[in-house]
């Protein structure tokens, strides 16, 4: 697939896809032809993640920092909106969070320097976030009379509705270490440690069984919507049940009762990256 002017998208031979934001030159900002392309390129790889032949994604962004958030030249385009505009204009971003929320398989998100605005809703949506000790995020919306409404659902899920009040409210920057404490990134290392650290994050997903983590990562949201209903906990019997009798389930039974590799697992000679 041929690179594009905003993002690029690589996928290697062990099924990890690589979506990468690419325009350092603004700090990685949003704008409306940005989101487009990260929506085409998350309807691919879901696409693909759907079939098994993507089984993880990273996803990062060149340069200083992961994303300043909103374009400045999109913000002043904004102006002369008008209500419809903006409407369509956030649904967009909408799509966006959501695809990348229910993504089939497994997320990192690889987070360096500032994280503000609708970008701390991009890492919200991933299911696992390292971050370099020099991560900075803010939820800096109400700071411009705005506010962080579409990415809101996702951003009070990973920080819980108490503290999101208080950091919505007061678009304070929260360093990494508070972001680790709060559960909005799952470990902070050295920015030099970064790329190894998602490397190895990337190595234990891939070791897991892909049918697993696809019913898995579908089984959490089924649950947080509706934690104890009948239907929820029947529903949960019924996975469990069908993964056990499955080729994976079988082949991961057999494995570990023989001590071998599962047939899944990727050994050291299949890491070869190249553009699908």
């Amino acid at each position: 697939m041929p690179e594009t002017t905003f993002s690029t998208l690589t996928i290697d031979d062990r099924g990890v896809a690589r979506l990468t934001l690419d325009r350092p030159e603004v700090h990685n900002a949003f704008d409306e032809h940005l989101i487009s392309e990260l929506n085409d390129h998350l309807h691919r790889v879901g696409e693909l993640a759907h079939r098994g032949e993507v089984r993880v994604l990273v996803l990062g962004s060149e340069g200083k920092h992961f994303s300043a958030g909103a374009d400045l030249n999109w913000m002043k385009r904004m102006v002369d909106y008008d209500f419809e505009d903006n409407l369509a204009d956030s649904r967009e971003l909408s799509s966006l969070m959501h695809a990348l929320d229910t993504l089939p398989c497994p997320s990192v998100c690889r987070v360096q320097g500032a994280t503000f605005g609708g970008a701390v809703g991009l890492t919200a949506c991933c299911d696992v976030v390292i971050v370099s000790e020099q991560a900075r995020f803010c939820l800096s919306e109400v700071k411009i009379g705005l506010s962080p409404a579409v990415i809101s659902p996702y951003v009070q899920r990973a920080l819980g509705e108490r503290q999101m009040r208080r950091y919505a409210l007061t678009a304070e920057v929260i360093d990494a270490a508070t972001a680790e404490t709060l559960g909005l990134a799952h470990r902070v290392v050295a920015t030099e440690d970064l790329d190894a650290a998602v490397e190895a994050m990337v190595d234990t997903l891939l070791a897991t069984s892909p049918q697993a983590s696809r019913a898995t990562k579908a089984l959490l949201a089924e649950v947080a919507r509706e934690p104890d209903s009948n239907a929820t906990r029947d529903h949960t019997c019924r996975i469990i049940s069908e993964l056990r009798v499955s080729h994976e389930g079988q082949e991961g039974l057999a494995s570990f009762l023989e001590k071998r590799r599962p047939t899944w697992a990727p050994d050291d000679s299949s890491n070869t990256e190249h553009q699908k």
